[in-house]
């Protein structure tokens, strides 16, 4: 047995150590490191490229405009979220028929709401004032105009589409899922560096190159799916049961509710500033976004598979593997911690060798950008896990309280502080969550939750 051979034997043992729930995890978040290490890579790629491509102003509007959108992907009534928590159960069960039930039932909800609000957005398209909206050039109107169609109708497409993901993700195969991302990724750089090429700045290409990608990606992959390993859970409108609708809302309903919270909590930043200060100064906030995102997005690696993990551990009643588990992840994002205050240290630097002399980075925003990343990652683990049992009870009634605060408190702070102040309402509002999550899992975990706290 050569040295590569043995170093080969001596990781599938590491991998294969524990208990089978563990083993599969830490396989997954193995594979999905590699997996987005390529994403992240091609993510710093190409966003100079595109600035270049666009300019930063053009790729300010690009953002917000996308951001707008985007916050139609949580207008599915919180039925992604809902099927996961549903699907993982079936499985942890061993009931595949009602899992394709809860499949076939969740792709045709989700079609019927995305085709009547691609409906609705056509006929009120034409009636947006998308330069007001985005605080765009008044002779950028016909253009914004048709980039909100093409932004839109992709959307409308990867609404349906990406519920495989849901699906592997639920199964606790979120590599797999990761997968979709980077090909998304590799594909849209391609296209960019093929634009710049070929093409001058044009604001239309762009939106065609970056919103269609996607969708190529997760309909090739779903055909692909649903034609082998997961064909037994295939939608098909003979499983359709609305009969299960309730089921599935009513879990998914109060997901709907923090995610609308969530929208308005961690995603209106970009209008705000964009309306306070211009379309050129939601660049930098993104460049400082991306940049100190890059450990959410290792810290969301490590975490996604335990939500699926914890529903199946607390319907077996696994008390035993749920406590180790949650002492590990605790210790982990106490780290995590310390790896954001190192990369604020260093991140003018960082920003300088990244996007160059393009864009400049105020420290204010990256100090208040590094304290809720710092946040996001504390709280991420007990999130998890509430979310894994279904106690969102309590996390939605503080999502709405958040929801009604957020923007006012941030345009307050925006106009006496500048951008980074925008972002600190942010911070404070997910601070006090921090909270309240420890003392909802130890009292779930201890078998004290009454009311409130055990829903």
């Amino acid at each position: 047995m050569n040295a590569g051979t043995q170093q080969l034997t001596v990781i599938k043992k590491m991998l294969n150590k524990g208990h089978a729930r563990t083993a599969n995890a830490r396989k997954n978040i193995l594979a999905s490191f590699l997996i987005k290490g390529c994403n992240i890579a091609i993510g710093l790629l190409l966003v100079p490229l595109t600035i270049h491509y666009v300019n930063a102003t053009r790729y300010g509007i690009w953002l917000t405009l996308s951001s707008i959108i985007g916050w139609l992907g949580f207008f599915d009534i919180g039925l992604g979220n809902g099927l996961r928590n549903k699907f993982a159960e079936a499985l942890a069960k061993g009931d595949h028929a009602i899992a394709r039930v809860y499949v076939s039932t969740t792709y045709a909800i989700l079609t019927i709401i995305i085709s009547i609000t691609l409906l609705v957005f056509f006929c009120v398209n034409p009636f947006l004032n998308w330069t007001k909206i985005l605080n765009a050039p008044a002779e950028m109107a016909g253009e914004l105009s048709l980039l909100a169609i093409i932004v839109f109708s992709s959307f409308a497409l990867r609404f349906v589409l990406q519920l495989i993901t849901t699906i592997l993700t639920a199964d606790q195969k979120p590599a797999r899922a990761s997968l979709f991302n980077l090909f998304g990724s590799a594909f849209s750089l391609a296209v960019i560096f093929i634009l710049t090429r070929t093409t001058s700045g044009n604001l239309i290409y762009l939106g065609l190159g970056l919103a269609f990608t996607p969708v190529l990606v997760f309909c090739t992959s779903s055909l692909w799916f649903y034609s082998g390993d997961y064909k037994r859970y295939a939608p098909s409108l003979k499983h359709v049961d609305f009969r299960l609708s309730r089921s599935l809302m009513g879990l998914g309903l109060k997901f709907f509710v923090i995610q609308i919270a969530a929208i308005i909590l961690y995603e209106t930043a970009n209008i705000i500033i964009s309306q306070l200060f211009g379309p050129a100064e939601v660049t930098p906030y993104n460049i400082a976004y991306r940049y100190f995102g890059i450990i959410s997005m290792v810290f969301s690696i490590i975490m996604t598979p335990y939500w699926s993990a914890f529903t199946e551990a607390w319907h077996k009643k696994d008390m035993v593997w749920i406590r180790s588990t949650m002492r590990k992840l605790d210790l982990l994002s106490i780290a995590g911690i310390g790896v954001i205050l190192l990369m604020l240290a260093v991140s003018s630097f960082a920003f300088r060798i990244w996007v160059g002399k393009d864009v400049t980075v105020p420290i204010g925003i990256s100090i208040v950008l590094a304290a809720y990343f710092i946040v996001y990652v504390r709280n991420m683990v007990y999130i998890y896990f509430l979310n894994g049992v279904g106690a969102v009870k309590l996390q939605l009634y503080s999502s709405v309280a958040g929801m009604i605060v957020n923007i006012p408190l941030a345009i307050f702070l925006g106009r006496r502080m500048g951008v980074a102040g925008v972002l600190l309402s942010s911070v404070i509002l997910n601070g006090i969550n921090t909270i309240w999550t420890v003392i909802q899992y130890k009292k779930i975990i201890n078998n004290k939750a009454t009311g409130i706290w055990a829903q």
